[in-house]
């Protein structure tokens, strides 16, 4: 069977591999190695040259690492993909490789803390400037672009506010300016959404958390929709910046990566089931999830998604102490700024993930004070609802105390 048939849940298991090739090996093997040795001098020769394809040092190829980097590309129906030491080290190489000072990015309204101040970075050291817009209507994401715009960086959902865009808008706009388009494709994975099949150039993860989903792995992935520019990039930006990925790491991801599909759809099927009870909280003021009926951008979410997945944000009354208090009356479900994982996380994005973030920009972003973003994992509802139901209950006896005065 080619495997341009097969459907996702079996390539994340099988696309890339021939056990055959490896003695036999049912599992991929760790290629734990940072150097390759030469039959000859000449061989090494030619292999620098570029005359003879072949492995020469880890640091440009390694073959765990080029099994992972096939699979992502399959998935995310790209041309090529490569692997790095962090989703930040994806950011920055796409952001580098596309841009020179005096050039511009034009981003969506709210971005991840990190890329907000790899922005401001490029910007103080290299003049390339930026903008976040509402990127609502086409004519919003025209009226942006000025003649020094080179690209147009998207999260979508957007961290932590949920709030969508609408990426084949985007890929319009950017055609009829010859910009190219990059989406921060974390929170959905590409189970529940393909920007390369909507005419997106670039497509990254920090794979660090739902492609990983196991909580152990620091590590990001680009996809582009043209295989000789990606394998530009890894010669150039990726080989002199040297932000790769261990060959460890890449194995971990290849382990991750196949229970991926079903990962997704526990996650979301947990967090619908946690939205129900969010809805029944007097102490919930407004819930941001995709394929929440309610949410005024439910169309494009069906539009350009499989389904919501596992992240929702809400806020709550009690402003940032209510946030803070309801937080460290958890038990079950932990404070932490990752997302993804088989354990189900909370994060209050204000003073965490989107602190370095300026007030006034987090306030124009919606990231207010009350804000919560909830990585749904793989427990039971029941105990997660449970869990939930005695914070909410804590946070509401003290909101009580402190009326009564």
């Amino acid at each position: 069977m080619k495997e341009e048939s097969l459907h996702e849940d079996t390539v994340v298991v099988h696309t890339g591999y021939d056990a055959k090739l490896h003695h036999g090996s049912l599992s991929v093997p760790l290629y734990q190695t940072s150097t390759f040795s030469f039959e000859t001098a000449e061989q090494g020769e030619s292999r620098f040259a570029g005359d003879e394809a072949g492995l020469i040092y880890s640091r440009l190829g390694n073959p765990t690492v080029q099994l992972l980097e096939e699979r992502i590309t399959a998935l995310e129906e790209g041309k090529g993909a490569l692997a790095f030491g962090s989703g930040m080290a994806a950011v920055s190489s796409i952001l580098v490789h596309l841009t020179k000072t005096g050039d511009h990015i034009l981003c969506s309204r709210g971005i991840y803390g990190c890329t907000f101040g790899l922005l401001g970075m490029l910007e103080d050291k290299y003049n390339i400037t930026h903008d976040l817009v509402q990127m609502g209507t086409e004519e919003q994401i025209e009226r942006a672009i000025k003649p020094e715009t080179v690209c147009i960086y998207v999260e979508t959902p957007i961290n932590p506010t949920m709030e969508l865009v609408d990426l084949q808008a985007v890929v319009n706009v950017a055609k009829r300016h010859g910009l190219r388009v990059v989406v921060d494709n974390t929170f959905s994975s590409p189970y529940l959404q393909k920007p390369i099949t909507l005419g997106v150039d670039f497509v990254l993860h920090s794979a660090t958390k739902y492609i990983n989903g196991h909580g152990d792995v620091i590590a990001g992935l680009l996809v582009g929709n043209d295989e000789d520019e990606m394998e530009k990039i890894r010669m150039s930006v990726q080989k002199d910046y040297g932000g790769i990925i261990s060959p460890f790491d890449a194995w971990l991801l290849l382990r991750g990566i196949k229970t991926l599909p079903v990962r997704m759809e526990r996650h979301t099927s947990n967090a619908e089931k946690i939205i129900t009870f969010l809805k029944k909280q007097p102490l919930v003021e407004k819930i941001y999830y995709p394929f929440d009926v309610d949410n005024p951008q439910y169309a494009i979410a069906k539009k350009q998604m499989r389904a919501g997945g596992g992240l929702i944000s809400f806020t709550m009354k009690g402003g940032k102490e209510g946030a803070q208090q309801f937080l460290n009356s958890l038990s079950l479900i932990k404070i932490a700024v990752s997302l993804g994982d088989a354990e189900t996380l909370i994060q209050h994005p204000a003073t965490m993930t989107h602190s370095v973030v300026p007030y006034d920009e987090r306030i124009s972003m919606g990231i207010i004070d009350s804000l919560l973003r909830l990585s749904v994992g793989l427990e039971h509802t029941d105990d997660l609802i449970a869990d939930l139901n005695r914070a909410f209950e804590k946070v509401e006896q003290s909101l009580s105390k402190e009326n009564a005065k």
